[in-house]
């Protein structure tokens, strides 16, 4: 109950955060997208190393 309960109120918070705040939403996508990448970055260094 308590997960559904969350589950819930996080997709409430996020159509929220998006609805009348797109600016701060987007900075914080961005940040999130620029982090998975920076990680994807550094594992495929550390493959390049391995082989070469």
């Amino acid at each position: 109950m308590a997960k559904k309960f969350l589950t819930w109120g996080g997709i409430a918070f996020l159509i929220f955060f998006i609805a009348f705040r797109p600016n701060s939403a987007a900075d914080v996508f961005k940040s999130l997208g620029g982090g998975i990448v920076d990680i994807a970055q550094g594992f495929g260094d550390f493959f390049t190393s391995l082989v070469a």
